[in-house]
């Protein structure tokens, strides 16, 4: 199957996806701001820039997003159709990073949250971002929201 624009077209659509101030990571920080917890966004001198450092809590937040960071069996995390081989490579180079960069983190003795962009839905919205504010108040070292396979 053929793309549905051209080549430059699809270009300027894929540059335009930010780093930064997503709608999900904008929840997740709106969430955490209300309930009187203070961070600081983009961190880039932290392995892997976590989106959202508690530095009083020594916790990190990535917020994911399923298509870009490959959560395992999300129905986001689809690979498109054309240049399959350059995806399925950026794929595996993205996921080996979030890992390095989770480990060097937990090596630091920060505790280390993953939020998935799925996990912010209008469903499950109010209680996965009600259970990161209790995980940064007193968790475990490791949090995935949700778990594989949401």
């Amino acid at each position: 199957m053929t793309d549905i624009v051209n080549s430059a077209i699809r270009s300027r659509m894929m540059a335009a996806n930010t780093r930064r101030n997503t709608k999900p990571e904008l929840l997740v920080r709106r969430h955490l701001h209300a309930r009187g917890l203070r961070f600081r966004v983009d961190v880039r001198r932290l392995p892997g820039s976590p989106d959202v450092v508690l530095a009083r809590h020594n916790a990190a937040i990535f917020v994911h997003g399923c298509f870009w960071h490959r959560h395992e069996g999300c129905r986001h995390a689809t690979i498109p159709k054309t240049n399959i081989l350059f995806w399925k490579e950026k794929f595996a180079r993205n996921i080996e990073r979030d890992r390095n960069a989770t480990t060097a983190l937990m090596e630091m003795r920060f505790r280390v949250a993953v939020i998935w962009e799925c996990a912010l839905g209008k469903g499950v919205r109010a209680e996965n971002l009600c259970a990161l504010a209790s995980w940064v108040r007193e968790g475990e070292d490791y949090l995935e929201l949700p778990r594989r396979g949401g």
